[in-house]
Parts: structure tokens; C-alpha cells; sequence
């Protein structure tokens, strides 16, 4: 029992070596070569539509945690099983090592803008770590078996039971020399396991050092906005406790990406390339873009995945370029209908070319809520477009722009069963009561209700099966962000429901009809259940 303790001990001690020496070498190739970054993304680009919207609905933007959760402790049974499978004359341990760093060298070299190095973390991690296998299995292997006596007992045994003496460590020369083989390799998986813990932490810290680009992105000055700027009105922020902040801030923004590390994009190296079905491709640097007029705009930004009543959603200010100037300058084609917008990660989306050159603030933004854009929400540049899902728009780190068309060329989430187009839907939420108990009397019902582009006209809310009632609105200072709304009740006892719908600025009100998220966003009535009294 106590050998198989140390052949798992042995299998996640050189697991560990594998991962740590990949880290170490990834922080010079690129962080998306290390192991875990590209087995994850491999995880996270072929997850079934449905487990991957539960993930979301259940843990929010911790989705990425899970994957991470999971992913160690998979990684800490099949160690283990390599261990206690692993020996000299039969390395089945040494094959289950060989087999997930060709695999983890396959996912990296799988990822978009994958070079021939980036093999190389998986594959002399893995060799690493079945040399440090091998070593601890031949150790154990040849650990000497405890003498027994006659009656089929231990020395040490037979000396505790005689009560003629204390115990003493080993009970004899033979079993002594057992216990000082043993220690001796237990200090080997420790010290093999304190080589991985360190050689991952220094890996990550050495990757984090080469790639941060937080000192470049304080240092940088927000050109002024050109033009007039949406003012904040007085009445934009109802003072209803518990209501959504009107502009949410940096730190509450939602993220919902597919990047398991963060780009690190400096500046310097940053461009925006636009080129495809136009008379001339033009390519675009940081400091270009600071000779032209920038714009600043309120806009609320929806995730797809948002369900109802759902939280993926949230309204800023967004500082940037007009990105139909942009395109205009390059010369779309007349037959283009698409602009495929990439990520430096590899993620693409599919925006409608006439949306973008309709005359909305559509932009390449470079700062939010008054400084220059978060790292992880798309540090330097990132597309915004307001009326459109993030899924088809909202593209992050973004580096080209393809001009298309819908029927030569698919976005990610589009290769995966999601509707090409994505307007957002009208829809609502309630964010006030939260508790499920409340003591009768004046109450106040309050929310969110967003139509980017078509803006809100009415919120109304039904208490159980009563008539609808109209809701008090906020003002509006843009039909791109979203609008506030509150509504006085008057609570008696007893169970209740709660509903409220909107109306957006053309006159249609969102349906009832409760679909899922897939393919082109949720759709039916928020409600909320308390009891009064």
C-alpha cells in the first residue's frame, strides 16, 4: 500500500515537472503554447452548445475558473494513474505522459497564428517529465521488501507486542535500511514536486513580466473627443436602491471571451490591417489612429449568451474612431456584405457591412469610462457597435478587418450552429426587489431595459395575473445605451409574481415566447416570485 502511495505521489510529481517545464519555455514562445493554455482553448472551441451555455448561465464570467478547476483535477488523476501504472520493465505511466503532450502539441499547434515552436513546451515537457517518472519508478522499484519473522510478522512488530522494550524506528539493520530507502525516495518526489511547483510559478512570473503591457497602458493619453458629447443627465440614475449604475463601471463590466490568457498587445506592435473586397488595403498604427478625430459615445454592449433576467450586459462610455471613415477609406466592393473582424487571439466575428456604414456610432474604441481600454477588455483597440450582439461585433484585441461576404466566410461562433446575424433584442430586467421576503406596503419595482439603436419608449410591469401598469422611466440621453425604469407598488400579503416587459422606440414589444439563447439570444418576460407580509 505504501509503494502504490508513492507511484501516485511519483506520476503527479512528474506531471507537474512537465507542466512546470513548459511554462518555463512557453514564457519565451508565447503563453497560448503552454499546455493547459492550449488544451483549454481546444476544450473551449469544441464544447457542445449546450454545456457550454449552461456553464455560462450557471457560473457567469467564472467560466474560465471551472475550465481551470477541472482541467487540475483531470490533470491530477491521470498523473496519479500514470504512477501507479509506471514501471521499469513497463512504462504505461511513461506512454499516458507521451500521449498528453502530443496531444497538448497538437492543440497548440492548432491555434490560430501557431508557429513550429510552439510545439515545443508540450513536447520537451513531456519528455522531461517521463525522465523524472522513470528515475522515481526505478527507485521504487528497487526498494529493498522488510524482513519478516517466522510467524509471518514484522521485526518491529514482534518487539511492540513483547512489551520488553520501546519501539525503535526500523526494529532491526534490514528494516532500517527499508525505511532509509524509502525516505530517501520520498525526498526525491518532493524535491521533483518542489522543481515543478517553483519552475510554474517562475514560468508564469518570467511570461507576465515579457508580455504586461499595464505600465505602457498607464502611461498612455486618451486623445479629446471631437465634436459633441453625450451628456449625462440628472434623471439618467434613478435613486432606487439596488438599481444597475446607469454607466457600469470598468471593474462590473461583464467578460465573456474565449481567451483563456489575456492578449498582452502593446502599442508598438499593435496595427489594424483592413483589407479583402476594397479598392485599397490600408493598414493602421497606434499613432495613426491619434491624428485622426476620435468620437465618444454611451453604449450599452449585450452578450448573446445573456439569459433572461441575466447579467451579460452592461452600458459604458466609450472613447474611439468612427468605423464607417474607416472603411470608407479603404473602398468596400459593392457586392461586400460582411466585415470579419480578427482578434489576436485567433476569435472572429461577422458584423453586416451596411450596418456598420449606416451612420451609427459604430467605432474602434480605445478607451472606456475615461481611460484607455482594460487589458481585458481589449487592450489597445476594440471594435463596439451598438444594436448588435457582442458574438457578432464586440471583437476584442482586434487586429484586421476582412471585407466579405456572408457566403465566402464564417465567424467563429457561426461555424458553430449560431445565426450569421445578430441584432440585439428588445428586453428588460428586474434588478430591484432581491429578496424573496418583504413586509407590506410601498414598494419599488426597478430595472433595466435595453433596444440598442431603437431605444426604449415604455416599461410596464403585472403583478401576478393583473393588468399590465406602466412603469416610470428614466431619461435618455442615447438610443444606444440602455434606459431605467422604477415602479411603485403597493405590496399586500402573500405569494406573488412579478413580470415586466418593454417597448422599444418603434413600437414593438418584446415577445413573451421563452426561447433559449441559441441560436440569436433569449427571448421571453423577466419575473420575480416574493411573498408579502
Amino acid at each position: 500500500m505504501a509503494d502504490k502511495g508513492l507511484r501516485v505521489a511519483s506520476g503527479i510529481a512528474a506531471a507537474g515537472v512537465t507542466l512546470g517545464v513548459a511554462e518555463i519555455l512557453a514564457a519565451w514562445i508565447g503563453a497560448q503554447s503552454a499546455p493547459l493554455q492550449a488544451v483549454g482553448a481546444a476544450v473551449v472551441d469544441h464544447t457542445p452548445d449546450g454545456l457550454r451555455e449552461w456553464v455560462i448561465d450557471t457560473f457567469g464570467t467564472n467560466d474560465k475558473l471551472l475550465l481551470y478547476i477541472l482541467m487540475g483535477a483531470v490533470a491530477v488523476l491521470v498523473a496519479g494513474l500514470a504512477g501507479l501504472i509506471e514501471r521499469v520493465q513497463r512504462p504505461a505511466g511513461s506512454i499516458l505522459l507521451g500521449v498528453f503532450g502530443l496531444l497538448a502539441t497538437v492543440a497548440a499547434l492548432g491555434r490560430p497564428g501557431a508557429a513550429w515552436t510552439w510545439a515545443l513546451p508540450a513536447a520537451i515537457g513531456a519528455s522531461t517529465g517521463i525522465m523524472v517518472l522513470r528515475n522515481l519508478t526505478r527507485r521504487i522499484d528497487e526498494l529493498p521488501t522488510e524482513p519478516k519473522a517466522a510467524d509471518g510478522t514484522h521485526p518491529e512488530q514482534n518487539v511492540q507486542d513483547s512489551g520488553l522494550a520501546e519501539p525503535k524506528v526500523g526494529g532491526g539493520p534490514e528494516v532500517a535500511d527499508v525505511h532509509l530507502e524509502r525516505r530517501k525516495v520520498v525526498r526525491g518526489i518532493a524535491t521533483a514536486g518542489a522543481v515543478a511547483i517553483g519552475a510554474g510559478l517562475v514560468g508564469r512570473w518570467l511570461g507576465q513580466r515579457a508580455r504586461d503591457v499595464s505600465g505602457e497602458r498607464a502611461e498612455i493619453q486618451l486623445p479629446p473627443p471631437s465634436g459633441p458629447v453625450t451628456p449625462l443627465e440628472p434623471g439618467v440614475d434613478l435613486p432606487v436602491p439596488g438599481l444597475s449604475s446607469y454607466v457600469t463601471s470598468n471593474a462590473d463590466f461583464y467578460r465573456i471571451d474565449t481567451a483563456l490568457v489575456l492578449p498582452q498587445v502593446s502599442k508598438e506592435e499593435w496595427s489594424l490591417r483592413i483589407h479583402g473586397m476594397v479598392d485599397r488595403e490600408i493598414r493602421l498604427t497606434y499613432a495613426d489612429l491619434a491624428a485622426r478625430p476620435a468620437i465618444e459615445r454611451l453604449i450599452t454592449l449585450a452578450c448573446v449568451s445573456n439569459p433572461i433576467g441575466g447579467d451579460l450586459i452592461g452600458n459604458a462610455r466609450w472613447l474611439g474612431y468612427r468605423l464607417d471613415e474607416l472603411l470608407a477609406e479603404a473602398g468596400p466592393h459593392p457586392d461586400a456584405d460582411m466585415v470579419l473582424s480578427h482578434s489576436k487571439d485567433g476569435w472572429t466575428a461577422g458584423s453586416p457591412l451596411s450596418v456598420l456604414a449606416d451612420g451609427r456610432d459604430a467605432m474602434l474604441a480605445v478607451g472606456m469610462n475615461g481611460e484607455p481600454l482594460p487589458v481585458a477588455h481589449g487592450y489597445p483597440a476594440r471594435l463596439v457597435v451598438p444594436g448588435l450582439y457582442g458574438y457578432v461585433s464586440a471583437t476584442k484585441w482586434v487586429t484586421e478587418l476582412e471585407v466579405t461576404r456572408f457566403d465566402r466566410a464564417q465567424a467563429y461562433w457561426t461555424k458553430r450552429g449560431w445565426s450569421a446575424q445578430g441584432p440585439i433584442k428588445t428586453g428588460t430586467r428586474i434588478d430591484t426587489p432581491r429578496r424573496t421576503r418583504l413586509d407590506a406596503g410601498r414598494i419599488a419595482i426597478a430595472g433595466v431595459a435595453w433596444a440598442q439603436h431603437r431605444g426604449i419608449r415604455g416599461v410596464e410591469v403585472r403583478i401576478d395575473n393583473g393588468e399590465w401598469q406602466p412603469a416610470r422611466l428614466a431619461a435618455e440621453p442615447t438610443v444606444d445605451a440602455w434606459r431605467q425604469w422604477v415602479f411603485e407598488w403597493d405590496a399586500t400579503p402573500g405569494a406573488h409574481t412579478i413580470t415586466a416587459r418593454a417597448t422599444d422606440g418603434t413600437g414593438e414589444t418584446q415577445t413573451a415566447e421563452r426561447r433559449d439563447v441559441v441560436p440569436d439570444g433569449a427571448t421571453g418576460y423577466p419575473s420575480i416570485s416574493v411573498r408579502v407580509g
